[in-house]
């Protein structure tokens, strides 16, 4: 069994949560059976910091604490443009294959499942998924938190490089930028111009 609804803690208010999944488990021993409870449990700011962990007890509610505990201490911080990311992520993690694309302001969450969860409470607002193979959340929450570690900005990979912002996305976009000013509107011509830039990283081409 499982659910995708928020679940609210009284612990951290700023902290956005998520009950992913709640899985049954039940071992024969000789006077019955013993029932224990797995959770996963999805944790954000709703501003660019994620995090997943699963915790496992006897009672439902002290599984979702464990798992919450588990996911606040391995959050990631997750680059953005606006309310999208900087460009496309594809992944293959074991049996999951994830795709993330870049959207324009407007478009919304196109995403579904266990992905969903970790892309809202991430905060990312625009943003085109797809997730293939696999349907185990688990991998999935692990496939998709993996793309997110991936992703570059601009002023990140022109720091590998060694180059200047204009270098890698041109005068007017790094003016926009350096101005803090209209990012969401940059959000898809920023995307389509360092796309190639961000996924080849340091390596120079010519």
């Amino acid at each position: 069994m499982g659910s995708r609804y928020p679940h609210s803690s009284g612990e951290r208010s700023e902290l956005a949560d998520r009950v992913v999944r709640v899985n049954r488990v039940a071992k024969v021993v000789k006077g019955g059976r013993k029932f224990s409870f797995s959770a996963l449990i999805v944790v954000g700011d709703m501003n660019g910091r994620v995090g997943a962990g699963i915790g496992k007890a006897r009672e439902v509610t002290e599984a979702i604490r464990k798992g919450m505990e588990v996911a606040k201490r391995n959050m990631i911080t997750v680059p953005m443009v606006g309310t999208t990311i900087p460009h496309e992520v594809r992944l293959k993690l074991g049996a999951a294959r994830i795709m993330l694309k870049p959207a324009a302001p407007g478009t919304g969450v196109i995403s579904g499942g266990a992905m969903r969860a970790v892309i809202e409470t991430a905060g990312i607002k625009d943003i085109l998924t797809k997730s293939h193979g696999t349907n185990n959340p688990i991998n999935t929450v692990r496939a998709t938190l993996a793309a997110l570690q991936q992703l570059r900005t601009a002023e990140q990979v022109a720091d590998l490089r060694g180059k200047e912002l204009e270098q890698i996305v041109g005068r007017r976009l790094a003016n926009v930028y350096r101005q803090g000013a209209g990012r969401g509107q940059a959000a898809t011509a920023d995307a389509t111009k360092t796309n190639g830039a961000a996924e080849t990283g340091p390596k120079e081409t010519k």
